[in-house]
């Protein structure tokens, strides 16, 4: 597993990237499938941020989709700590779903995502303008896969990549969905359907 430690703006010192291959070493034993890890150190400027100033964000590469995790604190060390163990419960709740889906009968599963949407970070297409950041602009724009896949299989996705939301395309419906985090570890489905579906959904209710 290959370890790359960068600074947007930041200088490296070589006793932290020891300190991260340390850290992140104990990842191989939730995937045996990682290649790559990627940790990028980012500072910001702004004094009022002084407490969460330094931001630390871990992207996983492997034979499987991406996994990211991020966290800011006012040491790249704390930030490094937080993201890290963000970074171990999405591998471990990917791990038990992997477990559960084993456990599923083969017929019951038509795809896994693994198979659906291989990711590497470095072919990712996506545009990121961050320097001279200003509130209220659009400051990234990403290309997402729009390969169809089940609801049950944008879940996966979404606990781990670590975000409250997946935008996917139903396969079952066709239509382009969201998935959603719920209070209560409970999760939520939007869909967006078109005027004629819209219309024969009211129909079909009324």
């Amino acid at each position: 597993m290959e370890i790359v430690v960068k600074g947007r703006n930041v200088e490296v010192p070589e006793h932290f990237r020891t300190h991260v291959a340390e850290k992140l070493s104990k990842t191989e034993r939730y995937d045996a499938k990682i290649i790559r890890v990627d940790v990028e150190l980012s500072h910001e400027t702004n004094p009022r941020l002084a407490k969460t100033a330094q931001k630390v964000q871990i992207t996983l590469g492997s034979k499987g989709p991406a996994v990211r995790a991020e966290a800011c604190a006012d040491s790249f060390y704390s930030a490094l700590d937080a993201a890290s163990h963000k970074l171990e419960s999405q591998l471990r709740k990917a791990a038990d779903r992997r477990r559960s889906r084993e456990r599923t009968p083969a017929s019951a599963v038509a795809a896994t995502p693994d198979e659906l949407l291989p990711s590497d970070p470095a072919t990712e297409n996506a545009e990121s303008v961050e320097e001279g950041h200003v509130p209220g602009r659009i400051v990234r724009v990403k290309d997402h896969p729009g390969l169809p896949i089940t609801v049950d299989q944008a879940l996966y996705q979404m606990e781990l990549v670590g975000h409250d939301f997946y935008l996917f395309k139903d396969a079952e419906t066709g239509l382009s969905s969201v998935v959603y985090r719920r209070v209560g570890f409970d999760y939520g489905l939007l869909r967006l359907a078109d005027d004629a579906a819209a219309e024969v959904a009211d129909v079909a209710a009324s």
